[in-house]
């Protein structure tokens, strides 16, 4: 149901143009398949089921508030827009990306603020759970949530229309529509809560979109980088999960990698566009896509250039300063320079909410023959860790200390 989420609720909003109705419906209306389904069957065609049951409860809605407003009219108007639905549902299938666009592009309105706007597209346009995008930028879930309520509101309050920017407005959103995407990326390539090591179509999803909006500007540099970065990172996913077990990309089997991807990646960095000068934003996807195909375009782990990795990390840190691009730097210096040099790279370093950190101490630690300091790094990682699959790993590092 995932995967369908984005389209369900762009095709809702384009018929309702109710944000609030839009995905509190389908919220429902998945509710009700997790109930009825495993008793009934999952029915021949899942999301014509969800979008039939979701449309029902925004009608019902419709006609409450009218009801309660005395506004008959509106009723009228519910009709036509109900009857307009099945129309639009009935030849769906070439509109259904460019609905899923101008969603993401309509969350991209300068009336929101990038982070809100960013938050918005992964919970409205992808149903990225709203703890998981909290941990994307670092904040509690509640916060998050009202981040998300607010920017709800303020779409609605202002009467953002559902609709493609033309020409001039475009190039103002792309740098939030990229941040969402790759945001969105990496709640699939690293989900922060559940029972799965990634979700595959979560990314995949969020390549597709970045290919349709590098569709409607073929030599913006930031989306180029943007692009190559999460193929390089994609084209892995085979490899990273044997029998529901992590696997380490040291100890991944390269012949599931996808080398095609890796190829195209490749072509793109290349792009002439990136060569010369370049916004913050498009040189830190530069960067770490860099740093990707270092490890991508080796034969083995033992061939990595761990030196020009960390190279890489030190400019990185230059342009786009993070916690997380700190604590992988620390992790490249570990490979390059030992154990103890990785450990002084990690002093002071904490992530809320996150078990990384600790993780990353704990293997340290382990390298450098502190067993009791190891479990007890790891014993904190296992704590913090809301992934079943990392936890699981963690378990199983910490339990081979002896």
């Amino acid at each position: 149901m995932r995967e369908e989420w984005g389209r369900l609720v762009a095709l809702l909003l384009s018929q309702f143009r109710r944000i609030d109705l839009a995905e509190d419906a389908l919220g429902d209306a998945v509710e009700a398949a997790s109930r009825t389904w495993p008793v009934d069957g999952v029915p021949d065609n899942p999301a014509g089921w969800l979008m039939t049951a979701a449309k029902r409860r925004v009608v019902d809605r419709l006609r409450t508030e009218a009801v309660a407003a005395r506004k008959q009219q509106l009723l009228l108007t519910d009709a036509e827009r109900h009857q307009e639905g099945a129309r639009t549902m009935a030849d769906s299938g070439s509109l259904v990306e460019d609905d899923v666009l101008r969603l993401v592009l309509m969350c991209a309105h300068p009336a929101l603020a990038p982070e809100s706007a960013s938050a918005l597209s992964l919970r409205l346009v992808l149903g990225v759970p709203t703890s998981d995008i909290a941990r994307l930028f670092l904040v509690p879930a509640p916060t998050m949530a009202a981040r998300i309520t607010r920017a709800k509101k303020r779409i609605v309050g202002a009467g953002i229309p559902f609709a493609v920017p033309d020409a001039s407005a475009l190039p103002g959103r792309l740098d939030t529509v990229a941040q969402t995407t790759y945001l969105a990326f990496t709640a699939g390539y690293a989900p922060g809560t559940g029972p799965d090591l990634l979700r595959a179509e979560l990314s995949g999803e969020a390549i597709r979109l970045a290919r349709v909006v590098l569709g409607l500007r073929p030599d913006e540099p930031s989306l180029l980088a943007l692009l190559a970065l999460m193929l390089l990172q994609h084209s892995r996913r085979d490899a990273r999960v044997s029998d529901g077990r992590l696997v380490l990309l040291a100890e991944q089997d390269r012949t599931r990698w996808h080398h095609d991807e890796v190829a195209e990646a490749t072509r793109l960095l290349a792009a002439p566009c990136l060569g010369g000068p370049v916004t913050p934003l498009t040189a830190s996807y530069v960067l770490q896509a860099r740093i990707a195909a270092e490890h991508a375009t080796v034969a083995s782990a033992a061939e990595t250039r761990w030196d020009r990795i960390v190279g890489l990390y030190d400019l990185l840190l230059q342009i786009a300063p993070s916690p997380s691009a700190r604590l992988a730097r620390a992790v490249a210096v570990a490979e390059d320079r030992g154990a103890a040099a990785g450990l002084d790279a990690l002093e002071g370093l904490e992530i809320p909410d996150s078990h990384r950190p600790a993780a990353v101490r704990a293997e340290l630690l382990s390298r450098a023959g502190e067993t009791d300091a190891a479990r007890a790094a790891y014993d904190q990682a296992i704590a913090a860790c809301r992934n079943d699959v990392e936890r699981a790993f963690l378990t199983s590092q910490r339990d081979g200390l002896g």
